[in-house]
């Protein structure tokens, strides 16, 4: 699985790119292989709050329909848009073109509390 090292983790399978005051947020290679093939992501509405655990979108694939949790609190000031016609860029990019929003961080909503590449792997490693 792929695991990169300049990003944050959470438990439930989400990755963060800190850019500043703003995140991006996805779903790891991990989660997205164990989905299967993505057919559809809902995406959560920009200018929402969300706090930390709660609900961001629900990814639907062939074998199962699973909540994407938010790794911080914040307010979604983006969202990949292109996910709506081509879900499957998560499965094919899940670190890139598979991105599924962007938040600015609530105060103290803090990245470093996040898992990093190498306690991820071990988490996934089982």
């Amino acid at each position: 699985m792929n695991v990169p090292e300049d990003l944050r983790y959470s438990e439930e399978h989400e990755w963060v790119r800190v850019e500043g005051t703003r995140v991006r947020i996805g779903i790891t290679d991990y989660a997205q292989d164990a989905l299967g093939d993505i057919v559809f992501v809902d995406l959560p509405d920009v200018g929402s709050t969300v706090e930390v655990g709660g609900q961001l979108g629900e990814v639907e694939s062939t074998k199962s329909v699973s909540e994407i949790y938010s790794p911080l609190s914040g307010t979604v000031t983006a969202v990949n848009d292109g996910l709506e016609g081509s879900p499957e860029r998560i499965n094919q990019d899940p670190y890139g073109e598979g991105w599924i929003c962007e938040l600015e961080l609530a105060p103290g909503s803090d990245p470093a509390g996040l898992l990093d590449a190498a306690a991820y792997g071990e988490l996934i490693a089982g």
